[in-house]
């Protein structure tokens, strides 16, 4: 269980994030939804300690991570792998490479330097990339992929962080349709056949509302939706994003009942 009690995050006199609470079970697929500036890049970087919270606390199975220093902390990031927007991988390294690299943890410094990587780790990295169904592009620069490749290959070196939860900041935002329905397909896949949390920043509803169990809704760093995706309705989606609502509401939606309260 991941549980956020007031987690709080101030920039100066700007809050981004605002009090926030929640609780959620192990292996559930939780969508994070709202405008941009609501605050749903800083509550993930909380989660993984990339950015410190101002108040509030973490919690994950009884441990207080938000109390982590040291190897403890990095043990924590190892466990809570980050996907981003923008891939951050090694362009002039090959794809193999870049996979992995999310066994940085687990590796003499040694041989990460010198790309002597395990025989073992080597194979874990493959089997991940056929899980992908990107395991002929092995030997290939990673700067020469498509952005959906490229997406694909960062979630393979975060699953070789055997983690327990990931942590998705819009990576689908700078794909096409279809490259952005293989990167959710493929986090799905992981949350339902490893059984690992996920936790993931969209900006599309439609994509919201077909993958995640569950969708929590921020609006000026405060959660004022947390439920199923079929209670987010047409008024909802309008209270979330203002003026943004005609981007991203599924007009054949029937209009529903009353904002729900946040949880």
């Amino acid at each position: 269980m991941l549980v956020l009690e007031g987690l709080t995050k101030r920039f100066g006199a700007v809050t981004a994030v605002d009090g926030a609470s929640l609780s959620i079970p192990r292996g559930q697929f939780v969508g994070i939804i709202g405008r941009s500036g609501a605050g749903k890049s800083t509550l993930l970087r909380m989660l993984n300690r990339l950015a410190e919270p101002t108040a509030g606390r973490i919690a994950w199975n009884g441990t207080e991570v938000t109390a982590l220093r040291g190897a403890a902390l990095r043990d924590w990031r190892r466990s809570c792998a980050m996907i981003f927007q923008q891939f951050n991988l090694v362009g002039r390294l090959d794809v193999l490479n870049n996979v992995l690299l999310g066994r940085l943890a687990y590796t003499p410094g040694w041989r990460a330097m010198t790309r002597l990587w395990p025989h073992q780790d080597r194979l874990l990295a493959m089997s991940a990339l056929e899980q992908m169904d990107i395991a002929a592009l092995a030997a290939q620069r990673a700067d020469t992929l498509s952005g959906g490749q490229q997406q694909r290959v960062a979630i393979c070196r975060a699953l070789l962080q055997e983690p327990e939860i990931i942590l998705a900041d819009e990576p689908v935002a700078s794909l096409d349709p279809r490259n952005a329905k293989v990167v959710m397909d493929a986090l799905q896949r992981i949350n339902r056949h490893h059984g690992l949390t996920v936790l993931v920043n969209l900006h599309s509803l439609d994509l919201a509302r077909t993958y995640c169990d569950r969708l929590v809704g921020m609006a000026a760093g405060r959660i004022v939706f947390d439920d199923a995706p079929a209670a987010l309705t047409q008024e909802v989606a309008r209270a979330l994003y203002g003026m943004e609502a005609a981007d991203v509401i599924d007009h054949a939606e029937t209009p529903g009942a009353a904002i729900p309260q946040a949880a």
